[in-house]
């Protein structure tokens, strides 16, 4: 049965707040945790099936060689939480290996999508305990009353690498504490390659990551009565080899003031909306920083290419 909680909370005030604050800094920004509204998460669908974007086949490929050393590492009766859940594509895979899990929590912030990706998940595993939870993973939310020998988060795709160092390593530590002592951490890392496959993989040649960058200008707009001209701003991506990171950004075409509410915003030619970073991994120092945060590395799978990992972590 699914069973669904969402975290009470102002949304549309949030996201105006972080909104303002991000397009008031010197140098603009956005969070990227808001492209992920229906609209969004259909597009960032649409991008893990393109050409260029390795991540996605590589990790499921991982997944598919070694699930069941992966079930091994969660043990039997265990709880999986799987943050920015989506459309749960690759946790089938983990779940087909499971030795009798206690049941399985998605948390993501599209409660539509979620709730659709669950339903759909659950006609495949009729007598799996599943709990939808609508929140942002980054802050509290309730973790559903569920009788397990212990917590396991599932975090796919890399998408620790959407937080700043600081960042990542709180969430790491949060995760720490919420799993316990002998709980684990299942990670997706993307790892460090080639400059060309790495820009690639975010400036697709159909326009996907484009649009799924500006559908965050629809957004604001639709929600929060906005008038960005999205013709006057165009997608940019590029790999910052100091900060070892995808940046992702909206350049302004033109000389340009967009309206939000009663607030003013000017953008000058060629300034940018900063509004994604994705970083990319050396394992071993991640695994150090993971230490420092209360988790050990003990296991770690990677493809024939080394373009990807796939790590499991012990909480001390």
């Amino acid at each position: 049965m699914i069973n669904a909680a969402t975290v009470p909370r102002t949304q549309t005030d949030r996201f105006r707040i972080d909104v303002l604050s991000g397009l008031s800094r010197l140098r603009k920004t956005l969070p990227a945790k808001y492209f992920y509204d229906e609209a969004g998460s259909r597009l960032f669908d649409r991008i893990t099936e393109l050409p260029e974007y390795y991540p996605t086949r590589t990790e499921l490929g991982i997944l598919r060689r070694h699930a069941s050393a992966m079930a091994e590492c969660c043990g039997p009766e265990t709880l999986i939480l799987e943050f920015g859940a989506g459309s749960l594509t690759k946790v089938r895979l983990l779940l087909d290996e499971l030795d009798r899990p206690a049941g399985f929590v998605p948390i993501d912030v599209s409660g539509s999508h979620l709730r659709a990706a669950a339903k759909a998940l659950q006609g495949e595993f009729p007598s799996l305990d599943i709990r939808t939870v609508t929140a942002d993973f980054t802050s509290a939310f309730p973790i559903p009353n569920v009788v397990a020998r212990k917590r396991v988060v599932y975090f796919p795709g890399s998408t620790i690498g959407n937080f700043e160092v600081a960042e990542a390593d709180a969430l790491l530590k949060r995760i720490a504490g919420m799993v316990g002592s002998g709980g684990g951490l299942l990670l997706g890392i993307d790892l460090i390659k080639p400059t060309a496959t790495l820009e690639a993989a975010y400036n697709d040649g159909a326009g996907v990551t484009a649009a799924f960058n500006k559908n965050l200008l629809v957004r604001l707009n639709r929600e929060l009565g906005a008038d960005f001209d999205l013709n006057a701003f165009e997608h940019r991506a590029f790999f910052n080899a100091k900060l070892a990171r995808i940046e992702m950004h909206l350049r302004s075409t033109i000389d340009q003031t967009v309206t939000l509410g009663d607030r003013e915003i000017d953008f000058a030619e060629n300034e940018t909306i900063h509004t994604e970073n994705s970083h990319k991994y050396d394992l071993e120092e991640l695994a150090l920083r993971a230490e420092r945060c209360g988790l050990r590395l003990t296991h770690g799978w990677t493809d024939p290419r080394r373009w990807f990992s796939v790590a499991y972590f012990e909480a001390k």
